[in-house]
């Protein structure tokens, strides 16, 4: 799955994002939704399959990979995996 943004008029919904990126409901992450990013200037996020981010990166802002692991503020301190931090 990767991110893309879109950009929408104030208040929408994921069913806009859907017919602004052309898109079905199978082609995106519907437990992500619609996510605003900076809603007073209309810009969303939405998870898609990669498959269906290369149909859409040409009515969306782009793909953008989704990280693989979180941030470190978001990281269990205690996780011996976790990088030290500094």
């Amino acid at each position: 799955m990767v991110l893309l943004t879109v950009r929408l008029p104030p208040g929408a919904t994921l069913a806009d994002a859907l017919a602004r990126l052309e898109l079905a409901e199978e082609d995106v992450d519907t437990a992500f939704g619609l996510v605003p990013i900076d809603p007073g200037t209309g810009l969303y996020a939405v998870r898609v399959a990669e498959e269906a981010s290369h149909r859409a990166a040409n009515t969306a802002g782009g793909p953008s990979p989704t990280p693989r692991s979180p941030p470190m503020a978001l990281r269990d301190p205690h996780d011996r995996h976790a990088p030290p931090s500094g």
